[in-house]
């Protein structure tokens, strides 16, 4: 992943996020050709030629982004359900064609045409399996698939499929990955040969998207290195031809600006009460940190409204990505929230005994509330009650304690049911904590700090894992459009000012 910019630990460990440098968004993007944001204007209406260039553009910057963010990245085979529509049109235009190569073999003389051009279409394969000192190979290959001779021995009715698809098995054999040895090694006893032709083009196939992901593995270190300007080109392109096309991502900020005003407000209000003191704050006060702004509309994301369709255009291409860090983190507070109460109510020692109840129940709730919407949540919690009374009661049994009272088990059903709601005092210190760790990994430099924990132990190595690849994703974001998102809020907090306090300087 590209270097991360430098910050100071103790900027980070502000528990308003106000700045991790408070000039550093502004000091970092002026060493950089500011992108030509093209000002608001109508709906640009493209042709069918523009729309398809457009949409390649994009496709190409998405893999792009892939490749770089996503170590496990790598392509697959598309593989459709056996009973749609597409498997079974594919499986009858194969079968048709496989069906005439046979009916052309079977004829006397042989019809060798169809086979031709699979031969062709194998010795092009093979080729661009190999790497460029491979010439030696190379020469092999062009000699023995000779197209020029193939034609003269067919048409003197002399061609040796068999021969030919000997050769071609064994420089598969010596070009494949060792994890299809065996299927290559399978298909020397197939005697059939247009079965044997069409298992090689398969194998083939998997051997080309083989090469490709070794290709994708060897070149992501150079990608990494150059995926910033790549991306901000590309992006700038996008812009160019579709102006106003940061809508989202303006209306994105803004929020998050209002919410930094919201919390100063409050903070004021606050430290207002407790010091006895009636004196407003500076003006200059209205005047946010860019970095603070930005860093609230990156915890945003973990926030975002299901269904909300208006994403920010800078980050759609990791919208999955970070629905998916948002449920993992909805679920490790319910976790956190569900293990804290049941620790509270049935006695530490429990947990702590040598059993394992602690890391059972962790399992057991993780479980259960697997890919459940929230809207079930309320349903699970009574299962998970359920689970963890059992289990508790086990447990005591083992220790030589009495089993939970009546009292106890109704109270632990009681307050593991309330944590459904998203007002719970327990579910909100919880979901405080965690957002207070993930704020911390908007800082590279503090990545690496646990002493934001507390209270969160039993996730602690869900929720590290889970930070750093948050961290990791918004660090790289930040990399490739900060200077847009300097660009807009400039515009943003200084009107934010302008209105406070009068004029800017």
């Amino acid at each position: 992943m590209s270097n991360s910019k430098e910050t100071t630990s103790s900027d980070c460990n502000d528990s308003q996020n106000r700045d991790c440098n408070p000039k550093k968004m502004e000091h970092e993007d002026s060493n950089l050709c500011p992108p030509d944001i093209p000002s608001s204007s109508p709906p640009q209406i493209l042709s069918l030629s523009e729309l398809m260039e457009t949409a390649n553009e994009v496709s190409k910057m998405t893999i792009a982004h892939e490749i770089v963010v996503n170590h496990d990245f790598k392509l697959q085979e598309v593989n459709f359900s056996p009973n749609s529509l597409e498997s079974r049109m594919k499986e009858t235009l194969h079968k048709a064609f496989w069906d005439s190569l046979r009916e052309q073999l079977s004829k006397m003389p042989p019809d060798y045409s169809h086979a031709i051009k699979l031969l062709q279409e194998i010795k092009k394969t093979l080729l661009s399996l190999l790497l460029p000192r491979q010439t030696r190979l190379r020469s092999q290959i062009e000699e023995a698939l000779d197209m020029e001779l193939i034609k003269q021995e067919a048409e003197h009715g002399a061609l040796d499929i068999p021969n030919l698809t000997t050769y071609v098995l064994g420089t598969m054999a010596m070009l494949c990955a060792p994890v299809r040895d065996e299927e290559v090694q399978k298909l020397r006893v197939v005697a059939d040969p247009v079965h044997l032709l069409r298992e090689i083009f398969r194998v083939l196939d998997l051997m080309k998207m083989d090469m490709v992901n070794f290709t994708i593995q060897t070149l992501r270190p150079h990608l990494q290195e150059h995926s910033v300007q790549y991306e901000r080109k590309k992006f700038q392109e996008l812009l160019n031809k579709l102006p106003g096309s940061l809508a989202c991502t303006t209306e994105w900020l803004r929020k998050a600006a209002a919410e930094v005003s919201t919390s100063d407000l409050l903070s004021f209000s606050s430290t207002s009460e407790i010091n006895g003191s009636p004196v407003p704050p500076s003006p200059m006060a209205a005047i946010h940190s860019p970095t603070a702004v930005l860093n609230q509309a990156y915890m945003d994301l973990l926030h975002w409204e299901p269904g909300k369709e208006d994403y920010p255009e800078t980050l759609l291409m990791d919208k999955a990505r970070l629905h998916s860090l948002q449920v993992e983190v909805n679920q490790l507070a319910i976790i956190a929230a569900v293990l804290l109460v049941s620790s509270s109510t049935c006695g530490s020692n429990v947990f702590r005994s040598s059993l394992g109840c602690g890391d059972r129940l962790k399992q057991v709730t993780k479980t259960l509330l697997e890919g459940l919407p929230d809207t079930r949540l309320e349903d699970a919690l009574l299962d998970i009650s359920s689970q963890i009374h059992q289990e508790v009661n086990r447990t005591l049994l083992q220790l030589g304690y009495p089993a939970l009272s009546t009292d106890k088990a109704t109270s632990l059903k009681g307050q593991l049911g309330s944590l459904a709601d998203k007002d719970n005092a327990v579910r909100i210190l919880i979901e405080q904590r965690i957002q207070t760790f993930l704020r911390h990994y908007l800082c590279p430099s503090g990545q690496n700090s646990k002493n934001l924990l507390q209270g969160l132990g039993p996730i602690q190595e869900e929720l590290l894992e889970v930070g750093q690849r948050f961290g990791s994703l918004i660090n790289h974001n930040r990399q490739v459009f900060g200077p847009y998102y300097s660009g807009i809020l400039k515009k943003l907090l200084l009107q934010e000012g302008k209105s406070d306090i009068g004029t800017v300087s």
